[in-house]
C-alpha cells in the first residue's frame, strides 16, 4: 500500500488524550528495549516536544518496524535489493507516523506535528503546511516556527517557508533563529530585498549578542544576493 493512503487511515483514527505517551499493549513477550521505550514515552508524556527523547524513540520504532515480518535466517537470506529496502523504509515511516500522530494529540505538542509534516510533504503539501502552521501556533518561543521553516527549506520550498514565517514571526519575542531561517529562505527564493528586510528586523530582538552573531554569519550572503540581483546598481 502506498504511504499516503495508509497515513490517511491513521489520521482518521480517533486518538484519546489519555493514552498519549503510553506504550501500546502487546500480547507478545516484552523486548529488551521495552524499559527504555517506556522511559522515553514517560518523558514525552511530560514534554511532547522533547526532541532528543522523540528521536530516540523513533530509532526504536523504526528498528522494530524493519524487523517485522523478517523470518529468514540473516546468514542465508539473499542480499536485500532496492524493493526490500524501500519496503523497510515504508514500514519505518508508518511506525513513526503512528508515533507522531499519537503524541500530537497532546494540546502542547508541536514537534510531533513537524515530523508529521515532514513525512507527508511529498504526497500532501497543503496538509503538511497546515500541520507546520499549527505547530507554530502552539509554541510561543518561536522554536517550532524555526523548525517548520527549516523543514520547508529542506524540501526546497523557500517561498512557502517565507509565507509561513511572515504569518507567524514576532521579531521582538521569537527566538532569533526564526529570523535566520527566513533570511536564508529569502535568499533561496531569489528575494534579496526581503532577505535584507528580515536581517534588519532581527535588530528588534533584545538579545543583541545572538543577533550580532547571526548578522556576522548572514551579511556576506545577503550582500552577495543583492549584488547578483538584476536590479542592483554597481559603482
Amino acid at each position: 500500500m502506498a504511504l499516503l493512503p495508509k497515513l490517511r487511515q491513521l489520521i482518521k483514527r480517533p486518538v484519546s488524550a489519555s493514552t498519549v505517551g503510553v506504550r501500546r499493549p502487546t500480547a507478545g513477550p516484552r523486548r529488551g528495549d521495552a524499559p527504555h521505550e517506556d522511559a522515553l514515552r514517560a518523558m514525552l508524556n511530560d514534554d511532547p516536544n522533547n526532541i532528543k527523547a522523540f528521536q530516540a524513540l523513533v530509532e526504536i520504532v523504526r528498528r522494530r518496524a524493519a524487523e517485522t515480518g523478517e523470518t529468514e535466517d540473516p546468514l542465508t537470506a539473499p542480499h536485500p535489493d532496492e524493493t526490500y529496502e524501500a519496503d523497510r523504509k515504508r514500514r519505518g515511516d508508518l511506525a513513526v507516523w503512528a508515533l507522531a500522530e499519537e503524541l500530537a494529540g497532546h494540546p502542547r505538542a508541536w514537534y510531533p506535528l513537524v515530523e508529521l509534516a515532514r513525512l507527508s510533504l511529498d504526497d500532501d503539501k497543503e496538509g503538511a503546511v497546515r500541520r507546520l502552521a499549527t505547530a507554530a501556533e502552539r509554541d510561543t518561543s518561536g522554536i517550532a516556527l524555526s523548525e517548520a521553516v527549516g523543514v520547508l527549506r529542506e524540501a526546497e520550498m523557500p517561498v512557502d517557508a517565507l509565507g509561513l514565517g511572515l504569518g507567524h514571526w514576532r521579531a521582538r519575542e521569537h527566538n532569533p533563529e526564526v529570523g535566520r531561517q527566513l533570511v536564508l529562505a529569502a535568499i533561496e527564493a531569489g528575494r534579496p530585498f526581503e532577505a535584507r528586510h528580515h536581517l534588519d528586523s532581527l535588530g528588534l530582538h533584545p538579545d543583541a549578542s545572538a543577533v550580532a552573531a547571526i548578522r556576522t554569519e548572514l551579511e556576506p550572503h545577503v550582500k552577495a544576493a543583492e549584488d547578483a540581483s538584476p536590479g542592483s546598481v554597481h559603482p
